[in-house]
């Protein structure tokens, strides 16, 4: 039994096409309203378990990740002429 009031303003072309498809689906307007709002909030459900489900993925994935050992801590500072004396050595004439 509905027993709660809640009222809000609508454009005039939503409202008609609210009363349209309740018109077509032969229910009532409130119905529809009902129905709709149901399925906003399964919708919205579902948001939040895609978005738990992906930060669960993420944290699986994150502790497959890790560093190379190295002996070079400044290899990203020096990546770019590390490359060149390289390619100089393969390639020198």
């Amino acid at each position: 039994m509905k027993t709660e009031v809640y009222s809000w303003r609508l454009s005039a072309d939503l409202k008609s096409s609210l009363e349209r498809e309740a018109r077509r689906r032969k229910i009532s307007l409130s119905t529809a309203l009902d129905l709709a709002a149901q399925e906003w909030l399964k919708q919205s459900a579902a948001d939040e378990d895609d978005t738990l489900r992906q930060q669960q993925l993420q944290d699986a994935a994150r502790e497959c990740f890790g560093a190379i050992a190295g002996g070079n801590r400044r290899r990203s500072e020096t990546v770019s002429q590390t490359l060149r004396r390289r390619l100089r050595l393969k390639y020198a004439r």
